[in-house]
């Protein structure tokens, strides 16, 4: 992926997203005619709401959901799903087309399509793994720790996840230490009152420690 560009922050510290996502669209395609943008970090670490304001300041960029291509079952397993319905068909040029899976039913229900847009949003958990970077324009990292995340996502969904959380906080570790994203992140987003900011990084070398910036 190309170096990352510096991002201003407005006089208040807040991010400009606007400017963010001009930064965005300014970029060659990745995979066919899409600039396809990972935002990823830990469970409850807050990738879907940023995500969401990430496409408002992108003019309604479309933004799949990974959640919609993993299962019970397949918790980091969908790589081939996302392949076969998304990357292939955008580096021919196509809109994708993917079976979002049904969290209550157990079961992917019908074709949805994803328009191949100038920036198309991936978020979740995993979205900078090794297999789509390649694939990638830009990889965004949500800046929050796992303990965090997890607690805040646990508070989110209550009690009555807490087995999936156990579960899931097992899997989150085991995949991401075989297969980490930080190390390779272009952009680390923090979260802060009133907006985010956005910091370009790059470390020099994938094995390295990753740098913690505290709030």
């Amino acid at each position: 992926m190309p170096e990352a560009a510096a991002g201003p922050a407005d006089p208040d510290g807040r991010t400009d997203l606007g400017a963010l996502a001009a930064g965005l669209r300014a970029l060659p395609p990745s995979c066919g005619p899409v600039r396809l943008v990972a935002v990823d970090g830990h469970a409850g670490s807050g990738k879907s709401t940023f995500a969401a304001r990430l496409a408002d300041a992108l003019g309604g960029a479309p933004v799949l959901h990974l959640d919609d291509l993993a299962t019970h079952d397949e918790l980091f397993a969908w790589t081939g799903r996302l392949r076969a319905q998304v990357l292939d068909r955008f580096a021919r040029g196509e809109a994708a087309e993917y079976r979002p899976y049904d969290w209550e039913a157990r079961r992917f229900g019908p074709a949805r399509r994803l328009p191949h847009a100038p920036v198309v949003l991936v978020e979740g958990v995993g979205a900078g793994r090794r297999a789509l970077r390649p694939h990638l324009a830009r990889l965004l990292w949500m800046e929050r720790a796992p303990e965090e995340s997890w607690r805040r996502g646990r508070h989110r969904d209550g009690p009555a996840q807490s087995a999936f959380w156990d579960g899931w906080t097992v899997a989150e570790t085991r995949h991401f230490a075989h297969d980490p994203s930080l190390p390779f992140a272009d952009i680390l987003i923090r979260e802060c009152q009133g907006g985010y900011l956005w910091l370009p990084r790059r470390l020099p070398a994938a094995d390295s420690e990753p740098t913690h910036h505290s709030s």
